[in-house]
């Protein structure tokens, strides 16, 4: 109870800040296109310190987007687009959503303004609670707790009233809660001859924190890369779980690659009492910054390296096996920074050559007017003492 009134204080300690940032929200809506229907969505502390999940706007979903899981873009201020997976049953964004937090530096407080301005693209606008004083992007989403899943269906159901008591104050076109009425059947898990029947209440069900999710099921001995041979035998195991069902089968086969590669799990050593969903977001976005580094080139901009370093160093501290990457990435930010610093020596020899050769002319228009006032001085051919007594007398002679 003192957890739950905790976290309900930290969402309305400061009404006027909050106040502040949807006035600024609202202002921006009020002036984008009309033509493209946009929306509201106040950031929770569940969107930017989990980062797995963005629930939005059910009737905004059902009367502008597609009626089929689909990838959804999202552009922001600078032009920089982000895929994201739109989930029509739970209506909101999955894989991707958490990338887009940690680029953009999201903190609880924030206000995000979408515009869809094609069926499967939304302009966002992003309007900052605290200014500079956001928190570090990688380790902020990596904030997690420890504790067993009881309390943690607690904090999410709460959090999840906690969002439905602000979508009730605000404008029904903006504000929505997360999906609801989303319906689960009863699952009967297996694994090698053992079985077990998932009870989940209509509650439960709702829980998107849930260790125990579709598709997910035990594994009844630890399986070492050794034995791996090919992709149809390798399975992902966390905690005693066959987590596959959480990644999409291309997740899968890259990280498979990317094991065989270093001939090991790469998540074998992440911390205990990490959950499936925090690892298995890990190893999804350490597939996406591979992606990245692979598609990267001298030109790309040096904060996107800067925030890949930050998220893999996070995840080493985690406990997943990221080092080479981290060694690849230290790499190729040197190449960058070299190539920088040779196309600034360039640019800085060439304004020299400029310089040079605008003082080599100075020079000689110089050497010029020395010739010519020599030529002059040789052709008065007079001693300027002879002037001096020339001057004199000439200056007493007789009138």
């Amino acid at each position: 109870e003192k957890r739950k009134r905790s976290t309900y204080d930290n969402l309305y300690d400061n009404e006027e800040v909050k106040n502040a940032v949807m006035k600024q929200a609202n202002d921006i809506q009020a002036n984008l296109d009309p033509q493209f229907p946009s929306f509201i969505k106040f950031m929770l502390r569940s969107h930017v310190t989990g980062g797995f999940w963005l629930g939005l706007s059910r009737k905004f979903c059902i009367d502008n987007l597609p009626k089929q899981d689909t990838m959804i873009v999202l552009e922001d201020e600078s032009g920089s687009e982000y895929d994201t997976k739109y989930l029509v049953e739970k209506i909101g964004l999955s894989a991707g959503w958490r990338g887009f937090s940690i680029a953009h530096k999201l903190v609880e407080g924030d206000a995000l303004v979408f515009h869809l301005v094609t069926l499967s693209k939304f302009k966002v606008y992003i309007v900052r609670s605290r200014g500079s004083d956001e928190v570090d992007c990688a380790l902020g989403l990596l904030k997690l707790e420890t504790c067993n899943q009881q309390v943690e269906s607690v904090s999410f159901n709460y959090e999840y009233h906690a969002e439905k008591h602000i979508c009730e104050e605000e404008d029904n076109k903006c504000w929505e809660p997360l999906a609801q009425n989303i319906q689960k059947d009863n699952q009967m898990i297996s694994c090698t001859g053992l079985e077990l029947v998932s009870e989940q209440s209509e509650d439960e069900s709702k829980d998107f924190g849930s260790e125990v999710l579709n598709g997910l099921k035990f594994c009844e001995s630890v399986v070492d890369f050794k034995e791996v041979k090919s992709f149809q035998d390798f399975s992902i195991v966390v905690n005693d779980l066959v987590i596959d069902s959480a990644l999409s089968k291309y997740l899968r086969t890259k990280y498979y690659e990317l094991c065989c590669s270093q001939n090991s799990f790469l998540h074998n050593s992440v911390l205990d009492g990490l959950n499936c969903k925090l690892i298995s977001g890990m190893i999804s976005e350490t597939i996406n910054i591979t992606d990245a580094i692979r598609a990267s080139k001298l030109t790309t901009p040096h904060d996107n390296f800067d925030t890949w370093d930050k998220t893999l160093k996070a995840f080493k501290m985690m406990g997943m096996n990221v080092g080479f990457l981290l060694i690849r990435l230290d790499q190729l930010m040197n190449l960058a920074s070299t190539s920088k610093r040779l196309q600034e020596a360039r640019l800085e020899r060439a304004n020299a050559k400029e310089e040079k050769s605008a003082l080599e002319l100075k020079l000689s228009e110089v050497r010029e007017r020395i010739d010519r006032l020599d030529s002059e001085i040789e052709a008065l051919g007079a001693n300027p003492n002879n002037l001096d007594v020339m001057f004199q007398e000439m200056a007493k002679a007789p009138w």
